[in-house]
């Protein structure tokens, strides 16, 4: 099993893994790491990432991109008619509001929602993993833009659904950049936080964030962001060239939706070479329109002026950053660029003006945030071993909580989530209620989304006491580990036994609590209590230094609607159903989109054995034919059998084109059968004629090898003298039988025509040989035995045989022994 990382770009993806005690960013079948987001649709096949990219200007109306921006929004949603004037490919309005794409797939129009085409991505992402990784993967941990709202995160979630991916975690990108930033960093202080900010100016969007880092930690602090990228730069420069080609050749390519395409994908290659060369830069395009090539060329300092309203909003972007972080630029320890438009020389000097310090590239631009997601995913998933990081991340917009008002209670709201809260986090409203009551979450804020409500849930199965009083009701609102809000939870306290001594206490605290009040000045029926809630589900207590931590607390300690409840002793929390209405797919139509992808995926699968069927035996019909023709394998086949044959490789090549074009794998499997069945014993034929004078002559050799030894051990060499004669007599023999066996082989195979078989085969030549070889072998390659070692007697016995004493030899050796006078020995 293993745990992928998922950078979800406007323009491309990445996808990085944790492999090999590293993170490693995985490339993909045309050994690229970026993946073009892009989908195609081409008969009956669908084509995803590098080749959807090269064939969109041949297939524009079926190629789909930029899909990142239409997820989870409606289709008149005046962001969306604005991503309307760029797109090339038709876009629709469905029935239930949404967007669909229209394109011709399986020989039909059909209708695909933004959700299915990010799933089709993602499903190619996830084979690239696994054929890179060879392990299954369903682990991984997407990353999406800070400002995504509740609708798209959970469309991006729904789309990761159907693609059969379990997402751990949707990260915010500018979160991920700044863990891969901080994951690898020795010097990180322990106190004093390192305030670090990062850029990450991409293909459709700026994000600017702060984080302060301490020791194993990271805390988000604040973001910005602005709807503004490297593709605005190329449509800027595209109306540019389009005008000056309207008066300087009559061509309008605004009125050509190809010839646009064209122009915006060479002036992005130009807009590269401007980062990296100040010089006038030329533009060429070959049949632009009408068979017409248009030449211009622009200099670095002529895009800036054109650019320089986008500039501007890139520097109001920067400052409102540095506001909101409320630091100063000497609090800032540096400034990290990522994204693939910060290379932009502009970009870099306003990065440096608004903060004070150059520009660091510690990070890769374009890969740092999958490696962050992968890191993250390493982090949560249990299949790998990583050692501890702390991730804070940040809500980016205000949220607050709206509740019906019930009977003499009136309604109100409330904030529970300042912008800029830490995430995931969990706060506990406690309502006064004895019916069910309706309950709306919504952004306090502006936000780039059309519809500021979240969701409303519909809290069921409330009843009073048995007295018929209100009971208090527990709700959980949360900022899950996605960064969706909503409410997880919500439960009745049935409280049974009455503790009389501590009513009293309990009252004058209410009494002393400054409830809330609502727009009429009404007390609001609310307490609460708020924690951190991890991915486990353990809770952590809210420090006073957190966003809404213990100030909001105190704030709101004590507030209840009725001061004559009495605490109770023994409290049941009984879990209440609730209805949901809020984003994304209900379960019947994401069980529904499930199925068609898996369907969808299979086609695919089968598809592409059908192809590779059509193409094996297209390739097989001009392999042949030209070995038939001129060729190898033209003398090995009669001229009237090598016509017969060529007629039907004619007739195949034509049925190719023609009613063969779009046959099952079947057909063209049993056709190619039938040519092999025509075509092997000609090539087997081939074979052998080509490969028999070798044959041949490796069993002349081994004769004359053994016909050599036999000579050698007759004259008398000492090499064989521990060989017998008569294992010579039998070498002589099998060289005789050999030699006898190969004049009479010859002899058929130099008389029989080529258009024939072979009379003898190379593997039977080569049998003749080894079996030679083997006898001479078993008999020459024997080892000489090793000659027998002479006794000798122990000493003992040596000198009892000259009738020494044991005592004469110690005798002896007294007076042999020379001993240096000044030398000591010790004696026992």
């Amino acid at each position: 099993m293993s745990v992928i990382g998922i950078d979800f770009g406007n323009e491309s993806c990445y996808v990085a893994a944790a492999k090999a005690g590293g993170i490693e960013t995985l490339a993909n079948d045309y050994s690229l790491r970026a993946t073009p987001s892009c989908v195609a649709f081409d008969g009956k096949k669908r084509i995803i990432g590098v080749a959807a990219k090269n064939q969109q200007v041949t297939n524009m109306k079926n190629t789909v991109s930029g899909f990142k921006r239409l997820l989870g929004r409606k289709f008149n949603d005046p962001h969306v008619q604005r991503e309307l004037t760029s797109i090339p490919y038709k876009v629709e309005q469905r029935p239930d509001g949404g967007i669909g794409v229209r394109v011709n797939y399986l020989d039909q129009d059909q209708l695909f929602s933004p959700e299915q085409l990010t799933a089709m991505l993602f499903t190619k992402l996830k084979e690239t993993s696994i054929s890179a990784l060879q392990a299954q993967v369903n682990d991984c941990v997407i990353a999406c833009p800070i400002y995504y709202t509740n609708a798209e995160r959970k469309a991006l979630l729904d789309a990761a659904s159907i693609a059969g991916l379990n997402v751990l975690r949707l990260m915010n990108e500018t979160t991920a950049t700044a863990l891969s930033y901080g994951f690898y960093k020795q010097d990180l202080p322990e106190d004093k936080p390192r305030n670090v900010v990062f850029v990450d100016c991409g293909h459709s969007a700026l994000q600017v964030s702060v984080c302060a880092f301490t020791k194993g930690k990271l805390k988000m602090l604040a973001s910005t962001w602005e709807q503004i990228g490297g593709r605005d730069f190329d449509y800027v420069l595209a109306d540019h060239f389009a005008l000056e080609f309207q008066e300087k050749y009559k061509l309008n390519a605004k009125t050509n939706a190809r010839a646009y395409l064209r122009l915006v994908t060479e002036i992005e290659k130009m807009k590269k070479q401007m980062s990296a060369n100040s010089t006038k830069l030329p533009l060429n395009i070959e049949c632009f329109m009408n068979d017409v090539d248009v030449h211009s060329s622009m200099q670095r300092s002529t895009m800036e002026e054109l650019c320089a309203h986008l500039f501007e909003r890139v520097d109001v972007t920067l400052r409102r950053c540095l506001q909101e972080s409320k630091l100063s630029p000497d609090e800032i320890h540096s400034v990290e660029i990522v994204g693939g438009s910060s290379r932009i020389p502009s970009i870099k000097a306003l990065i440096e003006q608004t903060f004070g310090k150059p520009v660091c590239t510690t990070l890769n631009q374009d890969e740092s945030v999958s490696r962050g997601a992968a890191l993250q995913c390493a982090i949560m998933s249990p299949a790998v071993r990583v050692r501890e990081f702390g991730v804070t991340d940040i809500q980016n917009y205000a949220v607050k909580v709206i509740w019906e008002p019930e009977g003499s209670l009136t309604g109100g709201e409330i904030e529970v989530f300042p912008a800029f809260h830490a995430a995931p986090f969990s706060r506990m409203l406690t309502l006064n209620r004895k019916e069910p009551f309706n309950m709306t979450i919504q952004y306090a804020q502006p936000v780039p989304y059309p519809d500021s409500i979240i969701g409303k849930w519909l809290i069921k199965d409330v009843k009073p006491n048995e007295k018929g009083e209100l009971q208090e009701v527990k709700v959980k609102v949360r900022i899950n580990h996605h960064g969706i809000v909503l409410i997880s939870s919500a439960s009745l306290v049935d409280k049974k036994e009455v503790d009389d001594s501590q009513a009293a206490d309990e009252q004058q605290a209410g009494d002393q609590a400054q409830p809330p009040t609502s727009a009429t000045g009404e007390p609001m029926d609310l307490s609460h209590e708020e924690y951190y809630e991890n991915d486990d589900g353990s809770r952590d207590s809210p420090t006073a230094s957190s966003p809404g931590g213990q100030g909001w607390a105190q704030r709101v300690k004590g507030w209840f609607s009725s001061g004559n409840d009495k605490k109770k002793k023994s409290n049941k929390l009984i879990e209440l159903s609730m209805d949901v209405k809020t984003h994304g797919y209900s379960q019947a139509d994401l069980t529904n989109y499930i199925q068609q992808e898996t369907r969808m995926i299979a086609n695919d699968a089968k598809e592409t054995e059908r192809v590779d069927a059509r193409n094996a035996l297209e390739e097989f019909v001009y392999d042949m034919r030209n070995k038939l023709q001129g060729g190898p394998l033209e003398r090995y086949v009669a001229e009237s059998d090598r016509e017969a044959i060529c007629k039907q490789l004619n007739d195949l090549e034509n049925w190719l084109y023609e009613d063969g074009e779009v046959c099952d794998r079947e057909t063209y499997q049993a056709k190619l059968n039938n040519l092999h069945s025509q075509t092997d014993p000609i090539k087997e034929r081939c074979q052998n004629y080509d490969n028999a004078p070798h044959a041949f002559d490796e069993l002349r050799k081994t004769i004359d090898y053994a016909r050599a030894a036999v000579n050698e051990f007759r004259s008398g060499s000492t090499k064989y003298d521990h060989l017998t004669e008569t294992e010579f007599i039998n070498i002589s023999e099998a060289a005789d039988k050999a030699e006898k066996w190969l004049q009479n082989a010859l002899s058929k195979f130099t008389t029989t025509p080529r258009t024939s078989d072979s009379p003898v085969k190379v593997s039977e030549i080569r049998h003749e040989s080894h079996s030679l070889s083997a006898c001479l072998n078993s008999v020459v390659n024997r080892p000489k035995p090793k000659p027998p070692t002479p006794t000798t007697k122990t000493t003992e016995q040596s000198h009892h045989q000259n009738g020494e004493s044991n005592q004469d030899k110690k005798d002896d050796s007294k007076t042999n022994s020379s001993i240096p006078e000044d030398s000591t020995m010790d004696v026992e």
